[in-house]
């Protein structure tokens, strides 16, 4: 496919991407680490071994769950929904067991459907009296700051400036990066507690459909970002020149990937890390429009699941693109998950410190369950 200025694309760079991903599949077997993250629509769990460029991985494992369904207006978990994350949550531990993975090297993770509702910590109690999964809720800086981690690698090379957009069930994280030296740093990153589930409530889709739905879906999204985004010249400018781009990271934003690819079925290696152009993103919303939901069920990259969310999404990202405009988004099929494993084992990579003092002491080496601070 070619690259959206024009030029071929180099399959140099999507190798590149590829093993950054995957390791180095001639890396010997090291110790595993598993990262699972429950969130407001899915519960994803992601195992694996470091390696060279990366991680090589081992098991893997998504569920639509729709924890936050009916918790935008009730304040509350739904027991059904509760129920359908805990069944899922217990498969994820029975795959933590049987791949060897070491309570130290597993970090679990709940994010804004646990953060919002009432009895969102009653229910990580009842999952590790279950399960023994041990959930930690998360805060929206921590969500954001994982998120940006786990699509690095995706980041143009020539970029002055990058702006993640992680779409979740509940909310939708928003870090801007600007380059400083040869390193892309955080200038602000923003929660808006708006996500697909929450949207899709808010705007049931007409029978129907039409422009003037999804619009409303835009306009609230954009609403959002206006009363709390972020202002900076300098940023502005960069993309404003062209200079910057978009980074896209959700189930809906890959689905968007796979309509417009016309994908027969859904191809991870042809998703993340792909390039499209602002047209190509208007061109792929406009074809699910036109689908209808029952269209959109039958479609392969989307399936009944996401059929009622996935315009969500899709206009989340547009009121994005509307405030930021770039003529480049590169979709990550990648995220939260890949975030907490990196994020394991540069730690676990930490030299050992010895204590002073009298005596040789015992060595102190750098956790890896747990998160910087």
């Amino acid at each position: 496919m070619p690259a959206p200025d024009g030029a071929p694309r180099r399959r140099d760079e999507r190798s590149r991407v590829q093993r950054a991903w995957n390791g180095d599949a001639s890396a010997r077997d090291g110790p595993v680490y598993g990262a699972l993250d429950l969130g407001t629509n899915n519960c994803r769990l992601l195992i694996a071994r470091p390696a060279r460029d990366g991680f090589r991985v081992v098991d893997s494992f998504s569920r639509i769950v729709r924890l936050g369904e009916g918790l935008s207006r009730t304040g509350r978990l739904d027991e059904a929904a509760m129920d359908r994350a805990y069944d899922a949550l217990a498969q994820c531990a029975d795959r933590v067991i049987r791949r060897g993975v070491d309570s130290s090297r597993l970090i679990a993770v709940a994010t804004q459907a646990c953060r919002q509702a009432e009895n969102g910590a009653a229910f990580v109690e009842r999952v590790r009296k279950g399960t023994g999964l041990k959930l930690r809720i998360i805060d929206p800086v921590e969500e954001a700051r994982l998120s940006v981690e786990g699509c690095l690698n995706l980041f143009d090379p020539a970029a002055e400036a990058v702006l993640v957009i992680d779409v979740g069930g509940g909310s939708t994280e928003l870090s801007w990066l600007r380059k400083s030296g040869s390193e892309m740093k955080t200038a602000a990153w923003l929660s808006v507690p708006l996500g697909v589930v929450t949207l899709a409530e808010r705007h049931p889709e007409p029978e129907g459909s039409g422009q003037a739905w999804y619009e409303a879906m835009v306009a609230d999204m954009s609403a959002a970002l206006a009363a709390d985004g972020f202002e900076d010249p300098e940023f502005r400018r960069l993309y404003e020149g062209g200079q910057g781009h978009l980074v896209g990271t959700s189930g809906a934003i890959t689905s968007l990937a796979g309509v417009h690819l016309n994908l027969p079925r859904y191809q991870r290696d042809r998703v993340d890390g792909l390039w499209m152009t602002r047209a190509d993103c208007d061109a792929a919303a406009d074809r699910l429009k036109a689908m209808g939901p029952t269209g959109r069920a039958a479609e392969s990259c989307i399936g009944p699941d996401r059929a009622d969310l996935v315009l969500a999404g899709a206009a989340i990202l547009d009121a994005v693109q509307r405030a930021w405009p770039s003529e480049r988004v590169r979709v990550a099929d990648r995220g939260l998950r890949e975030g907490l494993l990196l994020q394991q084992m540069r730690l676990a990579r930490r030299p050992v410190r010895r204590r002073r003092g009298r005596g040789r002491g015992r060595p102190q080496t750098a956790g890896a369950a747990g998160p910087e601070t």
